[in-house]
């Protein structure tokens, strides 16, 4: 698509940097790395069930090596049984080591188009401590029952050993499930894991039609999929969900409600997700009316949803661009403190109608994930919380300014790799939705290819959630610019 000289890659090096990252891991991580290799990964004990033998399987992205989370699934009197085991990084990664205030620093692994930066050594993060196919391995498995009607019955956690027996991938098991293409080579080979996956696929169904009755809100996403080769942008795509995807979504929801739910039964603190009402309801409630609908004066998740189900079935070329808008205008989630000896209500998860909400699968790439397996494993073994109440409010607070700020640098190298991509269109006219304005500026996304940029002309009285065609003028991958004039 362009083969535009600037440099992606040392920008994205460049931006870590300027947003307060570390780029690379301090002085001890590789020994400590060589310590866990020589020791052959975390021991089982007594206390540690063998499930190597059943049909486990994960579903990712084509390209992801660290993988979090395993799953399977069987019939039972009442319902469907799950177990999602979650890589047991904790046993690996102990606590205050070098790698674990690198961790504690860094939170999360941020993922640009170029390059991904891991909050583990990927000696790790995809080797030692991902759930990778053929590999015995550690976990915390949490296993539920999904009723007939979606509901989350027989709940239990426990530590195991797992082996993945196949590596999947969101793009061939989500056309298999919806019925548009065949299986592929590894589940063509298997009736039992065709079985399976139709069988996870129904859990997850269920729980997703039992949350929507509780009001949770559906979106249909669409994502910009850059591929760049050697530093050299190929095209950008469009990534959409599907159904491989919403099940293991589902399936994770299911997990981080069961974790939470039953970490406050045992009046254990720890660290919830949360994603409170939106603060500009007024506005949803003005772009919903000029559909014809009037919402309540208050924040009600349930009506919401009513509206956007109503409207995907009625306009489905125009949906995804009412969904983005709304998702803006709800505002991100936040990490906060839990106490366990409050029985004062908690804030919830409006998108997801779940009032016990705990991140908690994704070991490897969220430093949340891996205190709240700490968490958790702490209340197994009925030993001494790992962490004070104060220092989980701690790391909540600086979660949530770390994953603002790789936010910023994963949208920053989004509009750099797309300024590249987009320099030979400038001229072009495109149709968007406005996602902000404020008196940083007017922004747009416009839909094809999926990518935001700021309005320089023709912003006045545009508000998030206007529709508008807008003609590309400029790009600039320096400063991340990719400037629009209204058409």
């Amino acid at each position: 698509m362009s083969a535009h000289p600037f440099d992606l890659v040392a920008s994205a090096s460049a931006e870590m940097v300027r947003e307060g990252f570390h780029t690379d891991f301090p002085e001890g991580s590789d020994a400590q790395v060589a310590s866990i290799r020589a020791a052959g990964g975390a021991k089982a004990d007594a206390d540690v069930r063998d499930l190597r033998g059943l049909l486990w399987s994960s579903i990712d992205n084509d390209t992801s090596r660290d993988l979090d989370q395993i799953e399977m699934a069987e019939r039972v009197d009442g319902g469907v049984r799950v177990r999602v085991g979650v890589a047991d990084v904790s046993a690996s990664v102990l606590k205050d080591t070098p790698l674990d205030r690198h961790a504690a620093e860094q939170t999360q692994t941020v993922y640009t188009a170029v390059r991904n930066f891991s909050m583990l050594p990927t000696e790790l993060s995809t080797d030692l401590t991902s759930l990778n196919e053929d590999e015995d391995r550690m976990a915390v498995v949490v296993e539920f029952v999904v009723d007939s009607e979606g509901k989350v019955q027989d709940t239990a956690i426990y530590r195991a050993q797992v082996r993945n027996r196949a590596q999947l991938a969101y793009s061939h098991v989500g056309p298999w499930l919806e019925g548009k293409a065949g299986p592929d080579a590894k589940v063509a080979a298997s009736v039992d894991l065709q079985a399976q996956l139709r069988l996870q696929d129904a859990a997850a169904q269920a729980l997703r039609a039992q949350r929507v009755k509780m009001g949770a809100l559906e979106f249909n996403r669409v994502e910009a999929d850059p591929v760049v080769v050697d530093g050299k942008v190929e095209s950008i795509g469009t990534a959409f969900h599907n159904r491989a995807s919403d099940l293991i979504e589902e399936l994770m929801i299911a997990t981080n409600e069961t974790m939470a739910r039953m970490l406050r039964e045992a009046k254990r603190s720890s660290i919830r997700r949360v994603v409170r009402s939106p603060e500009r309801w007024a506005r949803i409630v003005e772009l919903v009316g000029r559909h014809g609908t009037v919402l309540p004066a208050q924040p009600d998740s349930g009506a919401l949803n009513a509206f956007l189900q109503a409207q995907r079935a009625s306009d489905a070329v125009h949906y995804p661009d009412l969904s983005l808008a709304i998702i803006k205008l709800m505002g991100p989630g936040e990490y906060v403190l839990a106490k366990g000896d409050d029985d004062a209500e908690q804030p919830g998860h409006f998108g997801l109608a779940a009032q016990d909400y705990a991140h908690s699968t994704a070991p490897n790439r969220r430093f949340v994930d891996l205190v709240t397996q700490r968490v958790v494993k702490a209340m197994l073994a009925g030993e001494a919380a790992p962490y004070t109440d104060e220092e989980l409010a701690a790391i909540a607070t600086h979660c949530n300014e770390r994953e603002s700020a790789g936010r910023k640098v994963e949208r920053t190298m989004l509009k750099r790799v797309a300024a590249v991509g987009l320099a030979g269109s400038v001229g072009k006219t495109f149709h968007g939705v406005i996602t902000g304005a404020n008196d940083k500026g007017t922004y747009v996304r416009v839909f094809d290819p999926p990518v935001e940029g700021k309005v320089v002309r023709g912003a006045q009285g545009l508000d998030v959630g206007d529709m508008v065609d807008v003609t590309l003028l400029h790009t600039d991958p320096q400063h991340a610019f990719i400037d629009f004039g209204r058409a």
